[in-house]
């Protein structure tokens, strides 16, 4: 089906008429933040209204090329469909609007986020002062070049938004590693043992070990089951118990710097939004969590069919309230090779319908969830991205096609998701954040007219 150009400019029309009337018609008071009502956690917007952040991550128009740097396909079938890029931004947004969501994920385009709808800022900050994720190379936290590093980048992203009353918070990272996971098996202790000679980490680490054992080089080693000449020689030969202790006591130690300095300079920069952790890559270990207690919301990425256990534990060790920043499920019939990418595979889009509507009703069950966020917009090039992954992770395909049966069960399960967390309190608040319905019903009939 062919559109238009007039189709689109009226579509886009209805889209600027729908957001300027809620905006006429509710002017923000405040800020978004969390708060606890009546035993459950809820994010309350500027209007004081108790929501979920309902989102998507990496809503782009440009988003993965073929192995990094090839073709991107996803632009390249858009360009066909739509007139032009600012268009292609308010129909996407219209159609994540009609699909229950109403916020804005990771990694997308900036230039949606002055369009009405909130939206998440990731800002990178160990990402850019050394660490790796592919390879899960640690950032040094006790390095000047990671405490600049974080105030320039809040200078730079926070503080020009600091105003905004659309924006719901920050993510300082995303699925930093903090010791053994599928890029390594070391701890952090380790790892910042074997930094560079000179590196401000491998002296804290160094300084730590000779305190832990009053500077008796033979202590250490009868604890470790190793032969150092000397602390700055240290180095695990066994996993004994002593040693594990002492890894997750100066585990707790970097993490409590990484999320300090985070803090400082998020806050100093925009005191005004919500500092939403670093999006764990799904269990870390409970020394990080009791160290995160500078943010506000505790960010968790899980690829597994129930969220619960986790959250209930990511919940009681960090005091704080809990966004899923990715989940996901991918479905053997997409065409996808699914050979790379975390996340269960099922075998169809039905059963993916089902897994999502499973999820977000069991997060919903838990008091602690002030939102989700699915991982993402569209699906990743069957030749692979730029790390090798190749699955169907989209609400839409490379050729922006939703997969409809998925969608619809997407669309009710985002609909009964304030209801089903409210039923954990006594008395069910005003719920935010809801497209008015004579305009929702407008906007669907444009919809299904899309490709």
């Amino acid at each position: 089906m062919i559109l238009t150009a007039k189709f689109w400019r009226f579509f886009v029309s209805v889209f600027i008429f729908l957001f300027a009337f809620q905006a006429l018609s509710a002017a923000p008071l405040g800020y978004f933040r969390v708060e606890q009502r009546n035993g459950i956690w809820w994010l309350i917007d500027p209007e004081g209204r108790p929501t979920l952040s309902i989102g998507v991550d990496q809503i782009a128009y440009e988003p993965d090329a073929i192995r990094g740097t090839g073709p991107i396909p996803y632009r390249l079938a858009v360009e066909k469909i739509f007139p032009d890029r600012n268009t292609w931004g308010l129909a996407t947004l219209a159609r994540l609007r009609l699909w229950g969501f109403n916020s804005i994920g990771a990694w997308s385009d900036s230039e949606l986020w002055d369009r009405g709808v909130p939206y998440t800022i990731i800002l990178d900050i160990a990402a850019s002062a050394g660490a790796e994720w592919e390879r899960g190379l640690p950032v040094d936290v006790f390095a000047p070049r990671f405490e600049k590093t974080a105030g320039r980048i809040a200078g730079e992203m926070s503080a020009p938004r600091a105003s905004d009353h659309n924006l719901v918070g920050y993510f300082s990272d995303n699925e930093l590693r903090w010791g053994s996971d599928w890029r390594g098996k070391e701890s952090m202790l380790e790892m910042y043992l074997k930094l560079p000679a000179g590196a401000p980490g491998r002296g804290k680490a160094v300084e730590f070990v000779r305190e832990r054992y009053g500077g008796d080089i033979g202590r250490l080693n009868e604890a470790w089951k190793t032969n150092a000449a000397s602390f700055g020689d240290a180095s695990p030969a066994a996993e004994t118990e002593a040693y594990k202790a002492d890894a997750d006591r100066f585990l707790e130690k970097v993490a409590s710097r990484y999320f300090e300095v985070c803090a400082r300079a998020i806050r100093r920069a925009d005191p005004n939004h919500l500092y939403l952790g670093a999006r764990f890559a799904g269990r870390v270990p409970d020394a990080v969590v009791r160290a995160a207690h500078n943010i506000d919301v505790v960010s968790v990425n899980i690829y597994s069919l129930d969220p619960r256990p986790l959250v209930a534990h990511m919940a009681q060790l960090s005091g704080r309230p809990v966004l899923i920043g990715e989940f996901a499920f991918r479905a053997e019939d997409s065409g996808l090779p699914n050979t790379k990418g975390a996340g269960p595979k099922v075998g169809d889009q039905r059963a993916r319908a089902k897994a999502y509507a499973d999820f977000v009703n069991w997060l919903g069950s838990r008091p602690e969830v002030v939102g989700y966020h699915w991982f993402k917009w569209t699906d990743e090039p069957r030749e692979g991205r730029f790390d090798g992954e190749n699955s169907n992770y989209g609400l839409v395909d490379i050729n922006d096609r939703p997969y409809q049966e998925f969608v619809e069960a997407v669309k009710s399960a985002n609909a009964a998701a304030i209801e089903v967390h409210e039923k954990a309190a006594p008395k069910p608040p005003h719920m935010s954040l809801q497209l008015p319905a004579l305009l929702s019903r407008e906007v669907e009939g444009l919809a299904e007219a899309m490709p």
